[in-house]
């Protein structure tokens, strides 16, 4: 349990000396091969996972105990899970899965700590009449309700 700690308070070290970077996900296996996933207001780079690596590889000894080191970006298949990556999307399509199963597709507009807004841009038909309008509303979706949300990749 110590060991684990430790990298813990090597990787939060680290991340205050970077506050445009932040940790997505840490996961240790049952033979201690470490996992770190980074995400960053910018993006991250290559050098950005060398720095958090060497940032915790240099202060372990493995004669100790052994372990196993892999540093890497959220790419952009990975959820969005917390509200910094959320508000780093701002502007961007997204595609939300409800608890309910449901899907909603829209542009991210707001992100706060307790929900985000969406603009859901569709046509519905008219009221009156043949053909159909353009419609655009907003709607907010708390995190509670969100099982999981991914960036729409266009080409």
């Amino acid at each position: 349990m110590e060991f684990r700690k430790n990298i813990e308070t090597l990787l939060n070290d680290f991340l205050q000396t970077r506050e445009d970077l932040f940790l997505i996900d840490l996961k240790f296996s049952a033979g201690d091969d470490i996992t770190v996933i980074l995400d960053g207001d910018n993006g991250v780079t290559v050098q950005d996972c060398l720095d958090a690596s060497r940032a915790i590889e240099f202060n372990m000894d493995r004669e100790e105990h052994d372990f196993s080191l892999q540093v890497m970006s959220a790419g952009l298949s990975e959820p969005l899970s917390i509200p910094r990556q959320f508000e780093k999307n701002i502007g961007r399509e997204i595609e939300i899965l409800l608890n309910d199963s449901s899907k909603v597709e829209g542009e991210l507009a707001k992100v706060n700590e307790e929900k985000i807004t969406l603009v859901l841009r569709y046509r519905k038909p008219k009221e009156v009449g043949k053909g159909k309008v353009d419609v655009e509303e907003e709607k907010e979706i708390p995190y509670s309700e969100i099982k999981k949300a991914l960036v729409v990749l266009k080409f």
